[in-house]
């Protein structure tokens, strides 16, 4: 690599150069350029930079545009241009003549061009438009530096839009016979797949192609797209697992050539990538694991020499090996490397190891016991970051009993900080633990009082939400309830009556509504007086237009009685003229209610915090509105992200994947194209790791490792006076370590700390008490994530996935489901099983494999159990009948009325020792039904039993016909859940919480079900003529070229019924080449398909009036045709 930087190096005086003719020419003393740097050079203040600047910009325009420039002269001016540009100085007068200096020009004047279009232009620049026949003509060159130059802008900057157009080029330059061009197509095609990954699926054969190209650098291009792709769908790719690991032994052993080596170390950047690809692979899958420990070994065993890169290397093992399988060898020495690394006297190594004991503190937690001393020195020590990764660590490992002094830790360090991001970061944080984990009312309002004033408006929304949503929604003690709200009130009560002009606008809008909710409990509070602190807040100059709005709105809830009436009366003078309409809004519902007690008790009643409320999410009560005004002329309404879209499209060429036509029978009409609303992103990730470092942050301070401290803040320092940072390895204390007697461990040895006091130890010691108390070596541990050995003080009504906890814990058996995306959830279809049993009427449209997750909290030494996969109904494979919990359950068997449809297996979604829950679902013509299996296997009878569910695509409603109140000893019952799709998505996840109460005792589960969007899709019936009108009126579409299936002489009519067989589509009508079919969701949501077969592809366009619906879909029809 040093050769290729080296040659680098050379070849820049060529680019810069005036005289083209020799190549290693220095920058001439007489060119502009170097006449510029020199001036540039030799000021002495920015003011005098922008003068020069300024006058060598008015010089580049004129010269740029004068017809007499010749292409020497206009290559040098976009070289100064360049310059000028790098220093922060718009020359956007050159942008279009650096196009033009790429589209002809030798082919230095072209490399000059196309290096002033990568640095001047963004993808979505419209200029871009103008480079696109220059870049296909380059790509077609014989000259092998044209076509290089061309990949290279394709790899870095490309519009979106011009996908299509590009790449069947770039894709025939995998096969060129140079490897540079291969490698440059390979970060091309990278480039395609980070943009738009539905345009590059059809050649994900020829990514494999690439990884065994012979040329190493081929292979490392490569491995980008494999991580983006393996992220996305670890399943898909665990057959390749093998060739990662013999690629990394490879170069691990040293069998590249020595240019790939940094520092001696063979090809650093390629071990690393293929680490993270391992770990994305080996991650809950044993026999995968069981292929890379071998190599894991030995790329621990070979990082061993002292440099930055191999740090890194040593880090991206730790990682891999705590990520994938366990493997109780390697846990050993990749423990051991993170000790190394936490102990160093060096600081780049001290937070390397404190990063990497936070990734793997959730799978190991006694590497924390181990170096609870050397955390806690972390704690005071000078480098900002060291102090910040360790707040990390902690918040990692906190649980009920150690919460306060964490949080305590955490508002010292934000009573420090003036890092805007480390604020942010660190309010959400302690936010986060003081619901999950608070000891006490009072502890908790004044915490979170102290989270609003130091988080200030910097505070995300999501904290006083939450904040507001836990007092409004309650707990399970209605006692408790009122106690938090007294508080919160008297809290509230006594900031307003002290100084009020520092607190924050967000921390003022909490106040005013908490006030205007829950001042009436506290039954000697005069409302006046609180209508009188509230209306202080409107004097403040300070307040902000929307805080005003919030205390006015809290002023309308407490205006009862004389005095509270004619306080209200005068502020409603003040604003009832106020140029901001809310707040003249607010202003006149403030005097209206005030003078109605019987309005103001019915639009505002008390005590209806408990009450549910029904939301009409499809605003149906505005329907005869929105038809009179259609009818009358009116535009139909686009959301935002659609209006941009076309305002986009309206700038950009139009490249279709295959030319405009209309559906069958509308040659009529004029249809304009449209490009898809929304995005669709077919995985979500969601990171485990610790917030990130800022490379701001990180360059402010002096590296001062190794340097003598003779100066402190009290003088001159003594010699017996420690000068430096001392290496600290230390021994367990008794408070972490039930192994130890009572008398071993209770101090650091003295070469650890040779100047420390007793007092100082003994305080250390007794905060490492108190951090790392929960946390024991042979006991289950409670991580942020995991279940927690004892019970949360908040339990919301409302359950969300990260809300706690059982009222009394029991011991349950979990059933664990490994994680995966959707790709893997469609990867193998059911209907494929079914093609060769008989045919069942019922049985029309089989629904793909649901996965189904559960996960029980606030218990104790759960223990794992198989859980059972979903099955079509009637198969009776043993191979894929999944093991069943330790304990027997009773033999549970659907409704008499429901046996005649379509439906998946009862699945077990989590059991006990007294309570076993599964499930199935049930499809129907209109909904989708949820059956929920209750089995009690104790003695006692069940009673007040209660199902809630938490999901924000679909809408969750109970069956009248089978409602579920009791369930008697040793006996079974059903309940009965309509499901319908509220917002499209791939999947469906459900997060449910069962509440019951036995032998007196009340008691919650968790479980998740997850289930595809294939499950709602019913045909849609209609005539071609139906077709042609929906068509017209429909709005959300994409577009996609999809694989074509041949079974037979008619590819176009076999794909179709394909999609029919496994999607449940309506194939309307079939003309040629052309088809178009139709579906809807359960509940009349309709989308419809144009499909027409182009250059042995087939061209998909779908049309729905539900956002987000149509790639859906295309999502779902992609993975059925690429399976078949």
């Amino acid at each position: 690599m040093s050769d290729v930087v080296e040659k680098t190096l050379t070849a820049l005086p060529s680019l810069l150069s005036l005289d083209s003719q020799t190549v290693a020419t220095k920058l001439s003393s007489t060119s502009k350029l170097g006449a510029l740097i020199r001036g540039i050079t030799e000021l002495r203040s920015k003011h005098e930079e922008e003068k020069l600047i300024q006058r060598e910009l008015a010089s580049l325009k004129d010269q740029v545009s004068s017809p007499h420039t010749s292409m020497r002269q206009m290559k040098e001016a976009m070289v100064r241009a360049i310059y000028c540009e790098m220093l922060g100085y718009e020359a956007s007068f050159s942008y279009i003549h650096a196009i033009k200096l790429a589209q002809q020009g030798s082919i230095l004047d072209k490399r000059v061009g196309y290096l002033a279009v990568c640095l001047f232009l963004k993808e979505n620049h419209e200029l871009l438009l103008l480079l696109v026949n220059t870049v296909l003509k380059d790509l077609q060159s014989t000259n092998l530096i044209e076509v290089c130059m061309a990949l290279t802008v394709v790899s870095q900057m490309f519009p979106k839009d011009m996908i299509p157009a590009i790449l069947p080029l770039v894709e025939e330059k995998l096969n060129h016979s140079k490897e540079i061009i291969r490698r440059k197509a390979v970060l091309a095609l990278y480039k395609f797949y980070v943009m738009a990954p539905n345009q590059v699926q059809h050649i994900h054969n020829k990514f494999r192609k690439a990884l065994c190209d012979k040329d190493p650098g081929v292979m490392f291009a490569s491995l980008h797209i494999y991580l983006q792709m393996i992220k996305d769908n670890p399943e898909g790719y665990k057959d390749l697992t093998g060739s990662f690991v013999t690629i990394l032994k490879q170069v691990v052993s040293g069998k590249l050539p020595m240019d790939f080596n940094y520092h001696t170390v063979p090809a650093p950047w390629l071990q690393i990538q293929l680490l993270r690809i391992l770990s994305i692979l080996g991650k809950n899958d044993k026999h995968s694991s069981e292929i890379m420990y071998e190599v894991l070994d030995e790329s621990l065993k070979r990082a061993e020499i002292n440099h930055n890169i191999t740090y890194a290397i040593l880090y991206e093992c730790v990682k891999c090996i705590y990520t994938i399988y366990p493997n109780s060898d390697l846990h050993e020495k990749a423990a051991k490397c993170i000790g190394n690394f936490v102990i160093s006297s060096k600081i780049n190594l001290k937070y390397l190891g404190l990063k990497a004991l936070t990734f793997v503190i959730q799978q190991d937690p006694k590497l924390a016991l181990q170096h609870q001393m050397t955390i806690i020195e972390c704690l005071d020590h000078p480098d900002i970051l060291i102090k910040r990764e360790t707040l990390e660590l902690l918040f990692r490992i906190t649980n009920a009993q150690n919460v306060t002094v964490i949080v305590e830790k955490m508002l010292e360090f934000l009573h420090q900080s003036k890092d805007d991001y480390t604020t942010i970061d660190l309010v959400g944080k302690v936010a986060e633990i003081a619901e999950k984990y608070a000891p006490e009312n009072k502890w908790f309002i004044e915490t979170m009082n102290t989270v609003f004033s130091l988080g200030g408006d910097m505070i995300q929304a999501d904290i006083p939400n939450s904040f507001l949503k836990l007092l409004s929604e309650g707990f399970d003690n209605e006692e408790e309830n009122k106690k938090l709200r007294l508080f919160a009130v008297d809290s509230y009560v006594s900031l307003l009556e002290g100084e009020t002009r520092k607190l924050p606008q967000r921390f003022l809008q909490v106040i005013a509504w908490v006030l205007g909710e829950y001042s009436h409990l506290r039954t000697d509070l005069d409302p006046a007086k609180v209508m009188t602190l509230l209306s202080k807040l409107l004097d403040i100059r300070q307040i902000s237009s929307e805080t005003k709005t919030w205390v006015l709105m809290a002023m309308t809830k407490l205006c009862s009685g004389e005095a509270s009436i004619s306080k209200a009366q005068s502020v409603c003078e003040d604003y009832r003229s106020s140029s901001d309409t809310v707040l003249r809004q607010r202003a006149h519902e403030l005097q209206l209610l005030s003078q109605d007690p019987a309005l103001r008790g019915q639009l505002l009643p008390l005590h209806r915090g408990s009450e549910t409320l029904e939301v009409d999410f499809s605003l149906s009560f505005l329907d005869a509105f929105v038809s009179e005004a259609l009818a009358a002329g009116a535009a139909p309404y686009k959301p935002p992200h659609q209006r941009h879209e076309e305002l986009a499209q309206e700038k950009a060429l139009s490249l279709e994947p295959y030319e405009l036509s209309l559906p069958i029978n509308m040659s009529s009409y004029s249809v304009s194209g449209r490009q898809s609303p929304t995005l669709m992103s077919g995985s979500s990730g969601l990171s485990g790791d610790s917030t990130e470092l800022s490379a701001k942050g990180s360059s402010a301070t002096l590296k001062l490792e190794g340097v003598k401290r003779v100066w402190g803040k009290e003088g001159y320092l003594s010699k017996e006076d420690p000068v430096e940072e001392v290496a600290q390895v230390e021994t367990l204390s008794p408070l972490s370590s039930p192994n130890q007697p009572p008398g071993a461990g209770r101090t650091l040895s003295n070469a650890a700390a040779p100047s420390e006091t007793p007092e100082p130890q003994q305080e250390k010691l007794q905060l490492a008490s108190s951090l790392f108390v929960g946390l024991s070596l042979q006991t289950s541990v409670c991580l942020m994530g995991q279940p927690e050995p004892t019970a949360q003080r908040f339990r919301r009504k409302a359950k969300t996935p990260n809300s706690s906890s059982s009222a009394l814990p029991e011991r349950v058996s979990v059933a664990p489901v490994p994680t995966s995306s959707v790709d893997n959830m469609l990867s193998h279809d059911p209907l494929e099983a079914t093609s060769m049993l008989p045919e069942v009427t019922h049985e029309t449209i089989l629904p793909p494999n649901t996965e189904v997750n559960a996960l029980l909290i606030d218990t104790a030494n759960s223990s794992p159990s198989p859980s059972n996969g979903v099955e079509i109904p009637f198969e009776t494979s043993e191979n894929e009948i999944a093991k069943t919990p330790k304990h027997e359950c009773p033999v549970r068997s659907l409704p008499p009325d429901l046996l005649g449809l379509p439906h998946t297996k009862i699945t077990s979604l989590c059991s006990s020792q007294t309570l076993d829950v599964s499930a199935c679902h049930v499809e129907k013509d209109d909904s989708v039904s949820l059956l929920i299996f209750t089995s009690n296997l104790s003695d006692s009878d069940m009673e007040n039993i209660h199902f809630s569910f938490s999901t924000e695509q679909l809408q969750v409603s109970l069956s009248s016909e089978r409602p579920l109140h009791e369930i008697l000893k040793h006996s079974n019952a059903v309940c009965e859940y309509s499901l319908t799709v509220h917002a499209p998505a791939i999947h469906f996840q459900m997060v449910g919480t069962l509440s019951y109460e036995s032998s007196s005792q009340s008691r919650e589960m968790e479980f998740s079900y997850k289930l595809p969007l294939s499950s709602f899709i019913r045909p849609l019936v209609i005539s071609t003529e139906q077709y042609g009108t929906h068509w017209l009126d429909f709005s959300n579409d994409t577009k996609q070229n999809l694989a074509l299936v041949s079974e037979g002489q008619d590819p176009l009519t076999d794909t179709l019924n394909i999609l029919k067989r496994k999607l449940g589509l309506h194939v309307v009508e079939v003309i040629g080449l052309e088809g178009i079919a139709a579906c809807r969701l359960a509940q009349d949501q309709p989308c419809l398909l144009h499909c027409r077969v182009n250059a042995g592809t087939l061209a998909v366009w779908l049309r729905s009036p539900v956002p987000k619906l149509p790639d859906c879909l295309l999502y779902h029809c992609q993975r059925v045709l690429e399976e078949t």
